[in-house]
């Protein structure tokens, strides 16, 4: 296998930088390898050790050749080595499968909008795994982000979780075939951040601002995306600020009814959500352990874990209410 492999390399390690800008040669690398650990496992009548042995050769060659080779990538954080963006992976998925060539000017690596929103769930549960963080060139602060939450270079450095919202905020239409609540409910259950500190305006503040738009007759998909998003907070928060001293929690109520009035009359912001009720403690719980779960990087698997019944299972998973 090794040997097989090295021979392979080499002589793909003397084609030009650009050589993989073509999908169907990108295609032709992953199709030889696919071959070749399926006829080694045929004679050591194991695939997933062929698997593995493929893989730290491939990895082993990379770590030996990675200054000569254009840096060619293979796992996550070598990916982000060299392209900085892990938008070959995302930008398929959240906006569809031709979407790339349009943004970014290459085709995606998928077949299908369905086979890539597979391989980022891949990618996500791998990441968690692994406890992947990445600290960004760009980010004065040197904070560091999951790789769920990494900026998208070609969408103003927004989130996954916030590019999917903005898409159908901005847009009457969904932009693919797969529906945008779904897509939210993939980032969401492994814990994409809702607030983040760099942001202008919340999402929330974006998606009420679209539903005072339709005059009490609200679309469908865009009142399941709000309340979708409602399951993952304890409250709504529609201004910058982090503090809930009394002043800054009145200025909250006084807003929403403000800007709101019309959207809490008609049901679509719940009182416990916005501060003129408590929040039930049911919810106040799920928040909790959940935000116990993304510490330790077990969001959404940790859950299945926990000694309780399946039907909280759901709820703390955000499937149901």
């Amino acid at each position: 296998m090794e040997s097989f492999l090295r021979c392979y390399l080499d002589c793909f390690n003397k084609l030009p930088r650009n050589s993989l800008h073509d999908r169907r040669k990108r295609q032709h690398v992953v199709d030889y390898i696919s071959t070749l650990i399926e006829g080694c496992s045929k004679v050591e009548k194991d695939s997933d050790e062929s698997a593995i042995e493929a893989i730290k050769t491939i990895l082993k060659y990379h770590q030996e050749n990675k200054d000569d080779n254009g840096k060619v990538t293979m796992l996550l954080d070598e990916i982000y080595k060299c392209e900085k963006t892990f938008e070959r992976i995302l930008i398929g998925a959240i906006f569809g499968n031709k979407a790339p060539h349009y943004i970014a000017g290459w085709k995606s690596d998928f077949d299908s909008e369905e086979e890539n929103i597979r391989a980022v769930v891949y990618f996500l549960d791998k990441a968690n795994r692994a406890q992947f963080n990445l600290f960004l060139d760009f980010n004065p602060k040197e904070e560091s982000f999951r790789f769920i939450d990494l900026p998208i270079e070609s969408c103003g450095k927004a989130s996954p979780l916030k590019v999917s919202f903005k898409i159908y905020i901005l847009h009457k239409h969904l932009p693919s075939t797969w529906s945008t609540r779904y897509k939210l409910l993939i980032f969401l259950r492994f814990g994409a951040k809702v607030y983040t500190q760099n942001e202008d305006i919340t999402l929330f503040e974006h998606i009420l601002n679209r539903l005072l738009e339709f005059n009490h007759v609200y679309p469908y998909n865009l009142v399941a995306c709000l309340q979708l998003l409602l399951r993952a907070v304890t409250r709504i928060k529609i201004d910058k600020p982090n503090d809930i001293s009394q002043e800054s929690y009145q200025l909250l109520l006084e807003k929403m009814y403000e800007r709101y009035f019309d959207l809490i009359q008609d049901g679509l912001i719940p009182p416990e959500r916005c501060g003129i009720s408590p929040p039930q403690l049911k919810h106040i719980c799920r928040c909790v352990i959940r935000d116990r779960l993304w510490e330790n990087y077990q969001l959404p698997d940790g859950i299945r874990s926990l000694p309780v019944p399946e039907q909280l299972w759901r709820y703390l998973d955000l499937l149901e209410d």
